[in-house]
Protein backbone atom coordinates (compact mmCIF):
# COMPACT_ATOMS: atom_id res chain seq x y z
CA UNK A 1 0.00 0.00 0.00
CA UNK A 2 1.32 3.42 -0.84
CA UNK A 3 2.24 5.95 1.82
CA UNK A 4 -0.54 8.25 0.55
CA UNK A 5 -3.20 5.57 1.05
CA UNK A 6 -1.93 4.71 4.54
CA UNK A 7 -1.82 8.39 5.50
CA UNK A 8 -5.33 8.94 4.14
CA UNK A 9 -6.72 5.92 6.01
CA UNK A 10 -5.03 7.03 9.23
CA UNK A 11 -6.41 10.55 8.87
CA UNK A 12 -9.94 9.26 8.29
CA UNK A 13 -9.72 6.94 11.30
CA UNK A 14 -8.49 9.77 13.52
CA UNK A 15 -11.30 12.03 12.29
CA UNK A 16 -13.95 9.34 12.95
CA UNK A 17 -12.52 8.65 16.40
CA UNK A 18 -12.54 12.34 17.32
CA UNK A 19 -16.15 12.73 16.16
CA UNK A 20 -17.29 9.71 18.15
CA UNK A 21 -15.62 11.08 21.27
CA UNK A 22 -17.60 14.34 20.99
CA UNK A 23 -20.93 12.50 20.71
CA UNK A 24 -20.71 10.86 24.13
CA UNK A 25 -20.79 12.27 27.60
CA UNK A 26 -18.32 10.98 30.12
CA UNK A 27 -19.11 11.11 33.82
CA UNK A 28 -16.41 11.56 36.45
CA UNK A 29 -16.33 13.53 39.69
CA UNK A 30 -15.85 16.78 37.75
CA UNK A 31 -17.93 15.84 34.68
CA UNK A 32 -21.49 15.19 35.76
CA UNK A 33 -25.10 15.19 34.69
CA UNK A 34 -27.86 17.00 36.56
CA UNK A 35 -31.34 15.85 35.61
CA UNK A 36 -34.80 16.26 36.98
CA UNK A 37 -38.43 17.03 36.38
CA UNK A 38 -40.60 19.81 37.66
CA UNK A 39 -44.25 20.82 37.84
CA UNK A 40 -45.16 24.39 38.82
CA UNK A 41 -48.83 23.91 39.65
CA UNK A 42 -48.23 21.08 42.07
CA UNK A 43 -48.23 20.39 45.80
CA UNK A 44 -46.02 17.83 47.54
CA UNK A 45 -42.53 16.40 47.63
CA UNK A 46 -42.57 15.00 44.10
CA UNK A 47 -43.23 18.31 42.30
CA UNK A 48 -39.57 19.17 41.80
CA UNK A 49 -37.02 16.36 41.74
CA UNK A 50 -33.42 17.03 40.78
CA UNK A 51 -30.46 14.63 40.79
CA UNK A 52 -26.75 14.77 40.09
CA UNK A 53 -25.09 11.74 38.51
CA UNK A 54 -21.31 11.32 38.50
CA UNK A 55 -19.29 8.35 37.36
CA UNK A 56 -19.63 6.67 40.75
CA UNK A 57 -22.43 8.33 42.75
CA UNK A 58 -25.95 9.68 42.64
CA UNK A 59 -27.08 12.72 44.62
CA UNK A 60 -30.47 14.31 45.26
CA UNK A 61 -31.15 18.01 45.65
CA UNK A 62 -32.88 18.80 48.95
CA UNK A 63 -33.96 22.35 48.07
CA UNK A 64 -36.46 21.40 45.33
CA UNK A 65 -36.05 24.83 43.73
CA UNK A 66 -38.24 25.40 40.65
CA UNK A 67 -35.60 27.67 39.13
CA UNK A 68 -32.94 24.96 39.51
CA UNK A 69 -30.49 27.24 41.29
CA UNK A 70 -28.46 26.88 44.46
CA UNK A 71 -28.61 23.11 44.67
CA UNK A 72 -27.95 21.28 47.92
CA UNK A 73 -27.08 17.74 46.89
CA UNK A 74 -26.93 14.83 49.32
CA UNK A 75 -25.53 11.44 48.40
CA UNK A 76 -27.96 8.61 47.82
CA UNK A 77 -27.22 4.93 48.29
CA UNK A 78 -25.45 2.60 45.91
CA UNK A 79 -28.76 0.87 45.15
CA UNK A 80 -30.18 4.07 43.64
CA UNK A 81 -26.96 4.78 41.72
CA UNK A 82 -27.22 1.30 40.17
CA UNK A 83 -30.71 2.18 38.86
CA UNK A 84 -29.49 5.19 36.86
CA UNK A 85 -25.81 4.65 36.11
CA UNK A 86 -26.59 3.75 32.48
CA UNK A 87 -28.51 6.98 31.80
CA UNK A 88 -25.69 8.39 29.67
CA UNK A 89 -26.27 5.58 27.15
CA UNK A 90 -29.57 7.24 26.26
CA UNK A 91 -28.23 10.79 26.10
CA UNK A 92 -28.77 11.96 22.50
CA UNK A 93 -25.63 13.25 20.78
CA UNK A 94 -27.76 15.83 18.95
CA UNK A 95 -28.46 17.55 22.25
CA UNK A 96 -24.77 18.35 22.78
CA UNK A 97 -24.52 20.09 19.43
CA UNK A 98 -27.90 21.85 19.60
CA UNK A 99 -27.92 25.62 19.79
CA UNK A 100 -31.31 25.46 21.54
CA UNK A 101 -31.57 25.35 25.31
CA UNK A 102 -35.37 25.16 25.53
CA UNK A 103 -37.44 22.59 23.67
CA UNK A 104 -41.17 23.14 23.46
CA UNK A 105 -42.74 25.14 26.25
CA UNK A 106 -41.82 23.24 29.44
CA UNK A 107 -44.58 23.38 32.07
CA UNK A 108 -46.49 26.14 30.24
CA UNK A 109 -49.64 24.03 30.23
CA UNK A 110 -48.98 22.30 33.58
CA UNK A 111 -47.58 19.28 31.74
CA UNK A 112 -44.25 19.64 33.53
CA UNK A 113 -40.75 20.01 32.26
CA UNK A 114 -37.41 18.28 32.38
CA UNK A 115 -34.14 19.87 33.41
CA UNK A 116 -30.87 18.58 31.98
CA UNK A 117 -27.50 20.07 32.79
CA UNK A 118 -24.21 18.59 31.66
CA UNK A 119 -21.03 19.94 33.23
CA UNK A 120 -17.77 19.04 31.52
CA UNK A 121 -14.49 20.50 32.77
CA UNK A 122 -16.33 23.39 34.40
CA UNK A 123 -18.37 24.26 31.28
CA UNK A 124 -22.13 23.94 31.66
CA UNK A 125 -24.76 23.17 29.07
CA UNK A 126 -28.35 23.40 30.28
CA UNK A 127 -31.58 22.38 28.61
CA UNK A 128 -35.24 22.54 29.59
CA UNK A 129 -37.46 20.09 27.76
CA UNK A 130 -41.22 19.94 27.44
CA UNK A 131 -42.87 16.71 28.62
CA UNK A 132 -45.19 16.80 25.60
CA UNK A 133 -43.57 14.80 22.80
CA UNK A 134 -45.51 16.67 20.13
CA UNK A 135 -43.61 19.84 21.10
CA UNK A 136 -40.06 18.45 20.91
CA UNK A 137 -37.78 16.85 18.30
CA UNK A 138 -38.11 13.10 17.80
CA UNK A 139 -34.49 12.50 18.83
CA UNK A 140 -35.43 13.52 22.40
CA UNK A 141 -38.37 11.12 22.78
CA UNK A 142 -36.48 8.05 23.97
CA UNK A 143 -34.30 10.16 26.25
CA UNK A 144 -37.22 11.83 28.03
CA UNK A 145 -38.89 8.43 28.43
CA UNK A 146 -35.71 7.12 30.08
CA UNK A 147 -35.38 10.20 32.29
CA UNK A 148 -38.94 9.82 33.54
CA UNK A 149 -38.45 6.08 34.01
CA UNK A 150 -35.24 6.58 36.02
CA UNK A 151 -36.75 9.34 38.19
CA UNK A 152 -39.71 7.08 38.96
CA UNK A 153 -37.38 4.18 39.80
CA UNK A 154 -35.35 6.33 42.19
CA UNK A 155 -38.48 7.43 44.01
CA UNK A 156 -40.12 4.01 44.17
CA UNK A 157 -37.19 2.44 46.06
Amino acid sequence: MSKLKITTIAAVLLWVASCAKDDKILLTDSNYLIFGRYYGMCVGDNCILTYKLTGEKLYEDTRHNYLAQNFNFIELGEDKFELVKDLTQYFPAELLSSKDSIFGCPDCGDQGGLLIKYVENGKEKTWRIDQSKSAIPIYLHNFIDKLNEKITLINDK
